[in-house]
């Protein structure tokens, strides 16, 4: 049995479509110009794109707030719903603030990160778990950081926020990439400084950050140090400067590569542990007569 809805009924009906629609459609034109913009505009306004993209993914969240509201306040029973859950809403609040506590948490978290920028889209940052990416978007609940298998880490902004953030790209993304080599005892020290140092200063993504007054003592542009004198090797480090953590990766793969190479080429010889094995004739005779 079918019960015919009143002409008012209808009415709120079609005004609830309508609202949802046009929330739906405002959301996505004003998501699409945004994205335009971010995407045109902010590298020539010279602006940080982190601004418009924390704007881009709150709209959503504003429109629908604002049509629920209006939708609320249009509809005679919904509006005195409303009234009469805040007159009573002592428990209600507790369960829903409980509820959505963290929630508000990551909503805060995301303001924070977008006010004080301890990073921003296109940084490359790492965590002390080893994971490491670029920021790829902030939204008001996650950030987004695109690892370098290209596979999306969606983290929670109250978690990020907590975490302890090696960013490479802030105030300069320059980076002294640290290389260790080793080579043997019988190893000539010097020729092995000689050759690390004319591979690394050779190469295309070695940047000199030299001061005049170092360039004009002919200060080297790769500083190589012996840094310990271990068990089976003596370890060399090469502190070389390269522009971005990109870059940094790529010249550490190189060098190991050539170095090795010249290692091969002019006798040095790179160290592999030592094992010493006593050997006694009088135990050996002793379990084969037992």
């Amino acid at each position: 049995m079918k019960f015919p809805l009143s002409k008012e009924t209808t009415n709120y009906i079609i005004l609830i479509a309508i609202t949802i629609a046009i929330a739906i459609i405002l959301t996505l034109i004003l998501r699409k110009l945004l994205s335009i913009f971010i995407s045109k505009y902010a590298k020539k306004l010279k602006t940080d794109p982190t601004n418009f993209a924390f704007l881009k993914n709150s709209v959503g969240f504003i429109i629908y707030t604002a049509a629920i509201i209006f939708i609320f306040f249009k509809i005679p029973y919904l509006k005195s719903l409303g009234t009469a859950l805040f007159a009573g809403a002592g428990i209600l609040a507790i369960i829903i603030g409980v509820a959505s506590q963290k929630a508000f948490a990551n909503i805060i978290s995301g303001i924070f990160i977008l006010l004080f920028k301890p990073f921003k889209i296109s940084d490359i940052i790492e965590f002390k778990d080893g994971q490491k990416g670029v920021i790829e978007e902030i939204t008001l609940r996650h950030t987004i950081i695109k690892d370098y298998e290209n596979r999306r880490i969606i983290m929670p902004n109250g978690v990020i926020s907590e975490e302890t953030v090696i960013n490479s790209s802030i105030e300069d993304e320059k980076i002294r990439k640290h290389i260790v080599f080793s080579i043997s005892y019988d190893s000539n020290i010097d020729k092995a400084i000689e050759i690390i140092r004319d591979e690394a200063q050779n190469h295309p993504l070695t940047v000199d950050t030299r001061t005049k007054k170092e360039k004009a003592k002919n200060d080297p542009k790769v500083v190589i140090r012996v840094v310990a004198l271990s068990d089976f090797s003596v370890d060399l480090k090469t502190y070389i400067w390269t522009s971005d953590n990109d870059n940094a990766f790529i010249l550490k793969c190189d060098l190991l590569k050539s170095v090795k190479e010249r290692f091969e080429r002019e006798g040095i010889e790179i160290p592999f542990p030592y094992r010493t094995i006593v050997y006694k004739k009088e135990m050996k005779d002793d379990q084969e007569s037992s």
